[in-house]
């Protein structure tokens, strides 16, 4: 089951997920993501607002519950949206397989993509999720916290003494989720009160393009609808951290 949010609280871009972009609601474009997808079989939108519901259903997604307005706050996280969603679901008898975390502000996807996560997950039935991630621009290695006036390393290697001044190329490679697609099973959610537990797999994906956040990012994103996707065969590490 795909599990699209979109509260209609947004701050940065007020009405963001039925904002027109090349005479599209923002949220259509991932609606029809999932409803392509060979191995998606429900599409179901989560919101606490009338008019997202609306175009939702126009679009082709189920809205078959509100979601309370305390899970659609600037502070409600992904774990509360999924958590609902999930108990709804054991309410109604029917537990998905898999649910199929999919954003509403990435509206330029490859359907094929989201197949390949959701395939991943079926063959190793052991992870509790799945995340999408791409190579990080910059390396967590060489960055720093202030702690009582001093720096320290936010992350240091065991056995590595000053990996901050070693060569970038020396260093682990890190990885940046970049919420292209995740998924996780329904037990990760109600069982490990978890949006992604112990064992998860890594998707390789470089986005197609950037996901709406603020005002000034839309005309990248109409350029990057109207290019429309990579190919699949630039997927996985593309370069180094810098």
């Amino acid at each position: 089951m795909a599990l699209i949010p979109a509260r209609g609280g947004s701050k940065s871009v007020p009405r963001k997920n039925v904002l027109p972009l090349l005479g599209k609601p923002l949220i259509a474009y991932t609606i029809e993501h999932a409803l392509a997808c060979p191995r998606i079989t429900r599409v179901v939108v989560s919101t606490d607002d009338p008019e997202i519901a609306e175009v939702s259903r126009a679009f082709g997604a189920e809205v078959p519950f509100t979601r309370p307005a305390e899970y659609a706050t600037d502070d409600a996280t992904d774990f509360d949206v999924f958590r609902h969603a999930a108990l709804w679901c054991k309410e109604q008898g029917y537990e998905p397989e898999l649910l199929v975390h999919l954003r509403a502000t990435t509206p330029v996807r490859r359907v094929e993509r989201i197949t390949r996560a959701v395939e991943l997950m079926l063959a190793h039935p052991e992870a509790d999720s799945l995340r999408s991630v791409g190579l990080a621009d910059q390396t967590p290695y060489k960055m720093w916290r202030i702690q009582d006036g001093l720096l320290t390393p936010v992350v240091t290697i065991p056995g590595l003494l000053e990996a901050h001044s070693m060569p970038r190329q020396s260093l682990p490679a890190a990885y940046w989720q970049n919420g292209y697609v995740d998924v996780v099973r329904p037990r990760t959610v109600l069982q490990l009160h978890s949006m992604c537990g112990t064992s998860i797999l890594p998707f390789v994906v470089e986005p197609d393009g950037p996901d709406l956040d603020y005002p000034d990012q839309i005309p990248a994103i109409e350029d990057a609808i109207r290019r429309g996707p990579r190919p699949l065969d630039e997927d996985g590490p593309m370069r180094h951290p810098s």
